[in-house]
């Protein structure tokens, strides 16, 4: 009984009473308020060579209240471009190339009035044929189409003009230029000439009358003369001196250098 006093007594010893004052302790938990949004900054400028930043994503397309999105802007209106002056062919102004004129040229060698077509070269006698096959078929655009296989376009006109097709329908409003294939195929059917021989401006020309003196003509060769020419035309040429209407000149390797009429 004793010792049961003396444990008791040595625990309460031990312990001793409560403090005055004593708080208890009451669970507390901390709130994180939400943080408030950024507000804008202005974007710091780029340094040399940076790459530009990502461009804003586009805003939404706006419909009408009709379901319907409204008409976009009409996009500026833009000059028209200025017009460009018409393309001329420069003349051929080599000295040795020649270039149809009517007329001999002093010392110029001419050989005798030629029907044999067989003293043409090769190459001439196949630009005659094309010729004739083209002026044949009715078709201008044909004739010109031979014409520019030439590196140079045939001398047609003395004016520079840069179109056959319509120089010839301009002189020719009648038939619509188809006159001018009628006397293209008669005067590759007359007699030709070859002059200058061996030289540079070496040339198979027909008719045989652009370089035979009209005071030379006999009168059967005038007589084929007259198959492509007036009255009045001879006239005129007696006066100039010279044969001056149609002529056409072919060199020796096949290059066709002039289908030309006038002085």
């Amino acid at each position: 009984m004793d010792s049961r006093r003396i444990l008791l007594a040595l625990m309460v010893t031990l312990l001793g009473p409560p403090e005055a004052g004593a708080q208890t302790r009451v669970r507390t938990e901390t709130i994180i308020p939400p943080a408030e949004a950024p507000a804008p900054t202005t974007p710091a400028p780029l340094s040399p060579g940076a790459p530009a930043p990502p461009a804003a994503p586009a805003a939404p397309l706006q419909l009408t209240p009709g379901g319907v999105a409204p008409p976009a802007a009409p996009p500026p209106a833009v000059a028209a471009p200025k017009a460009l002056p018409p393309v001329r062919l420069p003349p051929i102004a080599s000295p040795a190339k020649p270039y149809g004129r009517a007329g001999l040229r002093p010392g110029q060698k001419v050989s005798d009035v030629l029907t044999d077509l067989k003293v043409l070269p090769a190459p001439v006698a196949r630009m005659r044929a094309r010729i004739i096959e083209a002026a044949r078929s009715g078709d201008l655009d044909k004739l010109v189409t031979v014409m520019q296989s030439n590196e140079t376009l045939p001398i047609f006109s003395f004016a520079n003009e840069h179109d056959p097709a319509a120089y010839w329908r301009t002189n020719y409003p009648e038939s619509g230029g188809l006159e001018v294939l009628s006397i293209l195929l008669e005067i590759l059917d007359m007699g030709f000439v070859h002059v200058d021989a061996g030289t540079p401006q070496d040339m198979y020309v027909w008719p045989y009358f652009a370089y035979v003196p009209l005071k030379d003509l006999t009168p059967p060769q005038k007589v084929e003369l007259f198959k492509i020419v007036t009255g009045s035309d001879y006239r005129a040429m007696q006066d100039f001196g010279a044969y001056i209407f149609y002529r056409l000149g072919i060199a020796p390797d096949g290059t066709w250098h002039f289908f030309v009429s006038g002085q």
